[in-house]
């Protein structure tokens, strides 16, 4: 069977719409029982062999043409090998959010269906990624060997039930952290503030610069020059990143979840939902990376980081601070 490209749409003759859009999934059918296909399932259909040309162009002159983008096609062609029927997006349609390229169907469904897996968004390696795009579609990175690594992009819980207020406490202000010599023990104990200065020996606790200025602006630590000195040494070591980083910790602490350090781990905070005492303290559920708003990723280090995060049992999670607050973002490995 040949096909026609007329207007960026690929129109195949009668009997198409049986023997491709009811059998596999491919397609829109319209008036005569032809079906319309978007360049990217053609391009799929001559791989096969079951079309025989598109404008007299086989599969390798198709491919090379600029009716089809070459890593839409490797992400759909890995999508049908994997046992899924997928549709390009539509975007007058209006659950298929914007940058979304494919739809995905459950395994035995098809776009008849009222189900849907997955909705992809598709990018090269070499691409950037605005994080503004991200939440709403998962997404399929095309490597420079077209191979596809796929990534679940979500809004993470970042809520808890850890402890955050403490009773008052006085510290001193050092180059680039506070030690309080005399500190409650739910300081550190129960509320998880800070390290002991000596693992044996908890009566001084010393807190990083964003602990200290939270637990200051909340009252709970009284150092000379207050919140004001503590934020101050933190813009003078950071610069504006501190602000940032400490808008994060205060939505953290005031949503229940404790952080703490990720610098081991490449990140801003490892977090930990529910605390009650660091005796029975439980592994960290996410990684935390500090960004302002409008950030735009370099997909290799989406890759650099989920990776890193699955393999100490975490979730890697985004926050991006900008004028209006916090948006949130996980990313996590997808296996369709």
């Amino acid at each position: 069977m040949d096909a026609t490209l007329v207007d960026g749409v690929v129109r195949a003759g009668q009997q198409a719409r049986e023997r491709f859009y009811d059998s596999s999934g491919y397609g829109r059918p319209v008036d005569g029982g032809a079906l319309e296909l978007a360049p990217v399932e053609a391009a799929h259909l001559l791989y096969r062999g079951d079309l025989g040309s598109v404008d007299g162009m086989d599969f390798q002159a198709f491919l090379a043409s600029a009716a089809v983008s070459e890593v839409d096609f490797f992400v759909y062609k890995d999508l049908r090998g994997r046992g899924f029927y997928c549709s390009p997006a539509d975007p007058e349609r209006a659950e298929d959010p914007e940058g979304c390229d494919f739809v995905v169907y459950p395994r035995g469904k098809g776009p008849w269906d009222d189900e849907v897996a997955y909705r992809i968004r598709v990018v090269s390696e070499r691409e950037t990624v605005a994080a503004a795009d991200l939440g709403e579609c998962a997404l399929a990175v095309v490597d420079e060997e077209s191979e596809v690594s796929y990534f679940e992009t979500k809004q993470p819980d970042v809520t808890g039930t850890s402890q955050s207020s403490v009773p008052t406490t006085d510290g001193d202000l050092l180059a680039d952290r506070v030690v309080c010599w005399n500190p409650p023990a739910a300081l550190y104990e129960q509320a998880f503030y800070g390290q002991p200065l000596d693992e044996q020996d908890a009566d001084a606790i010393q807190l990083s610069l964003v602990e200290a200025a939270y637990l200051a602006e909340t009252g709970s630590l009284q150092v000379d020059g207050g919140a004001d000195a503590v934020i101050g040494r933190g813009r003078s070591v950071e610069g504006e990143r501190f602000d940032r980083r400490l808008a994060v910790y205060e939505a953290l602490r005031e949503g229940g979840v404790a952080p703490k350090t990720g610098y081991k781990f490449g990140a801003d905070f490892r977090t930990y939902a529910a605390v009650e005492d660091v005796e029975n303290l439980g592994h960290s559920e996410l990684l935390v990376r500090v960004f302002d708003a409008g950030h735009v990723f370099e997909p290799r280090d989406l890759a650099l980081d989920v990776r890193l995060a699955h393999g100490v049992r975490k979730t890697m999670a985004y926050a991006f601070v900008g004028e209006v607050g916090i948006e949130w973002l996980a990313v996590e490995r997808l296996t369709p």
